[in-house]
């Protein structure tokens, strides 16, 4: 199967980020202080947006594989791991200083999604010559 990792990664993603945003709503509303909760939600809508967005780079690639879709992925995950792991951490844990890890995750999100802009850039001047 081509990409086969990033499709087992993918899938990963939205099975943990089904179940983080179950164990929030069921394990943690009685736990977790409103302002906390929130914070754990934000990372689970964070994750699903991107784990969302890999599903359609990852079929965009079955149909016209090119290099620079790898790195729109890569940055994605990372910024997953780090934006969303980062939220869920600091709202079961409470420790603050967790909070300086969000915005590399962020940053690293805004760059795979700065990465797909200039794949498209580059695919458009490929594709221009056929319409």
């Amino acid at each position: 199967m081509h990409d086969r990792n990033w499709w087992l990664l993918t899938a990963v993603s939205g099975a943990l980020m089904v179940g983080t945003g179950a164990f929030a709503a069921h394990g943690l509303s009685g736990y977790l202080s409103p302002k906390l909760l929130q914070t754990f939600e934000t990372g689970v809508r964070y994750q699903a947006w991107h784990t969302l967005a890999m599903l359609g780079v990852l079929a965009w690639r079955s149909a016209c594989p090119l290099a620079g879709q790898r790195l729109v992925l890569g940055l994605w995950a990372l910024g997953m791991l780090l934006f969303s792991g980062s939220l869920y951490a600091l709202a079961v844990t409470g420790i603050g200083r967790l909070g300086i890890i969000t915005p590399i995750g962020g940053v690293a999100m805004i760059a795979g999604w700065l990465a797909l802009a200039l794949c498209i850039i580059r695919t458009q001047s490929s594709l221009s010559g056929s319409t």
